[in-house]
């Protein structure tokens, strides 16, 4: 009963470092940034398919959430904080689609299964990632009105870094299911 007790608690301090650690990822990549009208462009969508692969979908979504928790609670976590705001009011501004994209994007990135080659590794990864960005243009189109240029304004600038770093990540694929191995928990 006690190394069962102790082999629980063991499980419960990893997934909190675990998640801490991809938390303080998730900040760093959103102050990496350039900025754009009205949504900045930042390294957080690598790092949210980055998370899903490695730590799966379970320990993935539980760490985006928690980084969504300490943005809406008033920590300067995302990319326009605190300069832009905080809080909910940032939370709630032009980017919300896309932090709440950032949630599938990682439980889907963290669904896959990555053993059939590199195009099939691809289109995963793209379709992960465009939950980001379906999410983030409705939003916007909510937030600013669909007789702007949506498309122009919240997705088009964002492309081609975009094609970058999932080809990125795609060569680090097989790098980050040995890291997986290791985080499996739950």
């Amino acid at each position: 009963m006690e190394t069962v007790k102790k082999i629980e608690i063991n499980k419960i301090v990893k997934v909190i470092l675990i998640t801490l650690f991809g938390s303080i990822l998730l900040t760093i990549s959103a102050k990496i940034k350039i900025p754009f009208y009205p949504v900045p462009m930042t390294m957080q969508t690598f790092i949210v398919l980055f998370l899903g692969i490695t730590f799966g979908p379970k320990i993935g979504l539980l760490t985006v959430s928690l980084y969504l928790f300490e943005g809406i609670i008033g920590l300067p976590v995302f990319a326009g904080t605190p300069e832009k705001g905080i809080g909910f009011i940032y939370f709630s501004g032009p980017t919300m689609g896309y932090l709440l994209g950032f949630l599938a994007a990682t439980y889907c990135a963290g669904s896959f299964k990555y053993d059939k080659g590199k195009i099939n590794i691809f289109f995963k990864l793209v379709f992960s990632v465009s939950f980001i960005y379906l999410l983030g243009l409705v939003w916007l189109g909510l937030l600013i009105g669909w007789d702007k240029p949506i498309f122009r304004l919240g997705a088009q600038p964002f492309l081609l870094a975009e094609l970058f770093k999932i080809l990125l990540l795609l060569f680090l694929t097989p790098f980050l299911l040995k890291a997986k191995k290791i985080t499996k928990i739950i």
